[in-house]
């Protein structure tokens, strides 16, 4: 019997402006994820890749093809139901959170939004389920690290329980350390919640160590579709995604090993 995917794009185009001003930022990209996979988004900037994940949560206008969750087409306005199913975690850890709010404030207006009670224990389980305790919940965001940042922004994207996560290269502002750091929770918390990903890296050996399948793109376009085990055996088509790969040389994680536990 065959699964519906959690995430199905068709033929998805998105273009931006109009006449000879226009740009066509995605043309005609396809993919498919599965419930519960990991499925990543490479290429370099102007790729496109950023742009599609926009286009999921309605950020960005699509002027063809259909992107469709869990069966469902989704229509240009997102509803509360859409947010409690998919969420997004961008890039920016010192852009994506309001400065002049607690991390209590923070994390309290999802909850606010969608009516939920028991605001206090909901806060403090997705701190707990972060690696931050409790004494965070009322620090502004300049008191914190670019680590601890993104961690509140995972926070406030888990604090609804969706199923899905837009991850918009979420690792890429911070230090190399923490963001090792930073892969490994995510890492942990799909495990844990059976959580399905879009990541989008211009990193592949980020995007090696995160997918088991991923696509390829330059120039708004889809290059080759891969898998985790091509990456590891060194096979691949095009030239681009050769380079991607020799770029990234010494760092793809060898077959069947696994993240190093936080």
């Amino acid at each position: 019997m065959s699964t519906v995917p959690r995430i199905e794009v068709t033929d998805l185009r998105i273009s931006f402006g109009q006449g000879r001003g226009r740009v066509d930022a995605v043309k005609g990209v396809t993919f498919a994820v599965a419930p519960g996979e990991s499925f990543g988004l490479v290429g370099e900037s102007g790729s496109g890749k950023s742009t599609i994940l926009r286009a999921l949560c309605g950020l960005a206008p699509v002027s063809g093809g259909e992107v469709r969750v869990d069966g469902v087409p989704l229509d240009a306005r997102r509803d509360k139901a859409f947010a409690a199913k998919v969420q997004m975690v961008f890039q920016d850890p010192y852009g994506s959170l309001h400065p002049r709010h607690t991390v209590d404030r923070i994390l309290a207006e999802p909850l606010a939004i969608h009516g939920l009670k028991d605001r206090d224990g909901r806060i403090l389980r997705a701190l707990a389920d972060v690696g931050l305790d409790a004494a965070f919940r009322f620090r502004l965001p300049h008191q914190l690290s670019g680590g601890q940042r993104q961690r509140i922004a995972i926070a406030r994207a888990l604090i609804l329980e969706p199923a899905i996560l837009l991850l918009d290269e979420p690792t890429s502002a911070l230090d190399a350390s923490i963001q090792a750091e930073v892969l490994n929770l995510l890492t942990r918390l799909r495990s844990e919640r059976n959580l399905t990903y879009l990541f989008v890296s211009h990193d592949l050996a980020v995007i090696d160590h995160m997918c088991e399948r991923l696509l390829v793109m330059r120039g708004g376009e889809a290059v080759e579709a891969l898998e985790q085990g091509h990456l590891a055996r060194r096979e691949v088509r095009s030239d681009y995604a050769r380079r991607l790969m020799v770029a990234s040389d010494g760092f793809v994680r060898p077959a069947g090993r696994s993240p190093a536990p936080l």
